[in-house]
């Protein structure tokens, strides 16, 4: 599919960007990727919440099959066949993908919980009293 395509199919959530990867296109709105130009086919992003509705629309999910490994399930789904003859279906679906891209992208940005100080050790308490009484006198 060439960028002219992939921007019309798109405009439901306003301007796209689209990069080069892993031997197809990465396709993002606002810096976060919520879509794959890949094999020939778009695939749309889903997350827990989103993609048992891909599913049930019969939406097959991409899975990456690696020579003498495990099949890998990609969170990333076709796009549902009713969509390609209704605009207002695709805006659904492109949505949806759209909002588990920012889901995925929030959850990445989750600061990391910091460990609480551990107690200090009753030799570091007296080590610290003697450092702040030597100045002293």
């Amino acid at each position: 599919m060439d960028n002219v395509e992939i921007e019309e199919m798109f405009q439901s959530v306003g301007p796209v960007s689209i990069r080069r990867m892993f031997g197809g296109k990465g396709i993002y709105r606002d810096g976060v990727i919520f879509a794959l130009d890949l094999f020939d086919e778009i695939m749309l992003k889903a997350d827990n919440d989103s993609a048992p509705r891909f599913e049930e629309a019969g939406a097959r999910q991409w899975v990456y099959q690696r020579e003498g490994k495990s099949p890998v399930a990609m969170p990333y789904w076709s796009i549902p066949d009713d969509a390609y003859d209704d605009p207002d279906e695709m805006a659904k679906w492109v949505r949806l993908a759209f909002e588990a891209g920012l889901r995925a992208e929030a959850s990445k940005a989750k600061p990391a919980r910091s460990k609480p100080a551990k107690p200090k050790s009753a030799k570091q308490k007296s080590a610290k009293k003697r450092q702040d009484g030597a100045g002293e006198g």
